[in-house]
């Protein structure tokens, strides 16, 4: 059995995303963690509120969770546990994963503007700050069975034994077939083989195919291919860039869970 932390503020990205999760859970016979954080207001700190007050105001926001836990847990007929605490958003996800031994955690993804593009937001922050598996659920998507799935791989920086081996285990476990697609940004000669010949003993035992193909836009190329596949969900992994980079270099990863239209799962190396 997996363990599946969802992260929840109650908005409706995040709410979809609980359900996106619950009925995978229920599918594939998964645990689920409700997670959500508070931080206790600056104001409320200098004004002094008394302990009982802040005792009152965290024991509300408690019972809301147990409550979304428990209507959660009696629609899908999974076991729903629940993790509630204060403080800073990513230290708590953080405690939380290692206290449950989690496998995965489950955010919301607003739809794409100007300034999350430009700035992120939490979901894609947590995906460049937490070295975990993220799946980022945008707020239209619907469970339906992953039955076809787009890995974006960057052959050129490799792809470790372990990441190939999540994707194994995934695509026996929904019974789906994976695609292997890399963007060439320069002019080179294509090959119908990966250079990495790992790939068949990484992957044995799923159907999956490679494609290689050229464009100077890389995330145009990537949205392009999951239109003609009909993917379910997309998978890529983040690299870190130094700080200087950093401001030249826009996560990919990144910029795709922002923009897309299906949930993007991030598996860190």
């Amino acid at each position: 059995m997996k363990k599946i932390i969802i992260a929840t503020d109650y908005s409706p990205e995040a709410t979809n995303a609980m359900h996106y999760a619950a009925a995978i859970a229920a599918e594939q016979g998964h645990q689920l963690i409700l997670f959500n954080v508070t931080e206790i207001s600056i104001h409320a700190l200098n004004a002094r509120v008394s302990s009982d007050a802040i005792d009152k105001m965290l024991f509300v926001h408690q019972d809301n969770l147990d409550k979304a836990a428990a209507k959660l847990a009696g629609a899908y007929k999974v076991q729903v546990l629940t993790h509630f605490a204060t403080g800073n958003f990513y230290d708590e996800l953080v405690r939380c994963i290692a206290q449950h031994n989690a496998d995965v955690v489950v955010m919301g993804m607003a739809s794409k503007t100007f300034e999350q593009d430009l700035l992120g937001n939490t979901t894609t922050a947590a995906i460049h700050k937490l070295q975990f598996p993220i799946l980022a659920v945008p707020l239209h998507a619907k469970y339906e069975g992953i039955k076809k799935v787009l890995f974006a791989a960057d052959i050129e920086k490799g792809v470790q034994e372990q990441v190939l081996e999540k994707i194994r285990s995934l695509a026996l476990a929904f019974g789906a077939t994976i695609e292997i697609f890399h963007v060439e940004t320069e002019i080179a000669e294509l090959t119908a083989e990966p250079a990495n010949a790992a790939f068949d003993q990484a992957l044995a035992g799923i159907t999956y195919t490679y494609k290689n193909v050229q464009s100077p836009q890389i995330i145009k190329a990537i949205q392009k291919e999951i239109e003609a596949m009909e993917a379910d969900l997309l998978i890529m992994v983040p690299y870190k860039y130094g700080f200087w980079s950093s401001i030249v270099h826009r996560s990919k990863t990144r910029m795709m869970a922002s923009g897309n239209n299906i949930p993007l799962l991030s598996l860190p190396m």
